[in-house]
């Protein structure tokens, strides 16, 4: 990987892909900023474009009948919104919208599709982001389940630490509540005993990690197999 490509790019997909597959691809990445709660996709509607984040972070959550939400995937750096484009399909069952305010590259999803297939590297790259999604998607699911709400509290804010690189994470505890699907109470709890150990600050909208290391410990077993396959994959 150049230094001119690192220095360019801040997404990771981005950052990997040689000279000639990027002069293919660079026409038509169209740079937008993304405030925050910016609406990337709806469920069942027509996915139009791919979003390639270079700065924020976004949710993907599951929308249930009575109105209550469910996170299910966070995208950072790291990779991709619009991940249907590379599956040969044009709908998203999901919800996906920018949780922090950011930047990023749009491209349209007629161009993606077709450069998928005659780009190499960009197919290896997408496609190993994809198995990404899908870990942390059923990762998540186990761990909302079977673990205790600091633990996944924990493990929620180092997940999005590695997507956005800072310490700060700019959420409430009611929007929080809504990631992971339980009480605002049992977050304000949970956040109280992470700060009381010394692991986070928190302040009206905004948590500030203070110790990843003994935040890693007080997370459940999913961060951590989330981040190994992460790292891996070369997605780090």
């Amino acid at each position: 990987m150049s230094a001119e490509r690192v220095s360019r790019y801040k997404n990771l997909i981005l950052a990997s892909l040689p000279r000639a597959e990027l002069r293919a691809l660079e026409p038509h990445l169209s740079p937008l900023e993304l405030p925050r709660r910016y609406v990337l996709h709806e469920p069942g509607e027509k996915v139009e474009y791919g979003y390639f984040l270079e700065e924020g972070l976004a949710s993907v959550v599951v929308i249930l009948e009575d109105g209550s939400t469910v996170e299910v995937g966070v995208v950072g750096r790291e990779g991709m919104t619009g991940l249907p484009i590379v599956m040969d399909t044009d709908q998203i069952p999901n919800q996906a919208f920018m949780q922090m305010a950011g930047a990023g590259y749009r491209i349209k999803a007629s161009v993606l599709s077709q450069n998928f297939w005659r780009l190499g590297h960009l197919r290896t790259m997408l496609l190993r982001y994809l198995h990404l999604h899908l870990v942390q998607a059923s990762q998540t699911a186990a761990c909302n389940r079977l673990h205790e709400v600091e633990q996944r509290m924990a493990r929620w804010l180092l997940i999005c630490q590695d997507r956005v690189n800072s310490h700060d994470i700019n959420l409430t505890h009611e929007f929080l509540a809504q990631m992971l699907g339980t009480r605002r109470s049992s977050v304000t709890i949970a956040a109280g005993l992470l700060h009381r150990s010394g692991l986070i600050d928190y302040t009206r909208g905004r948590v500030t990690i203070r110790d990843h290391e003994g935040l890693n410990k007080a997370a459940c077993e999913c961060y951590r197999a989330i981040h190994a396959e992460q790292e891996r994959l070369g997605l780090l």
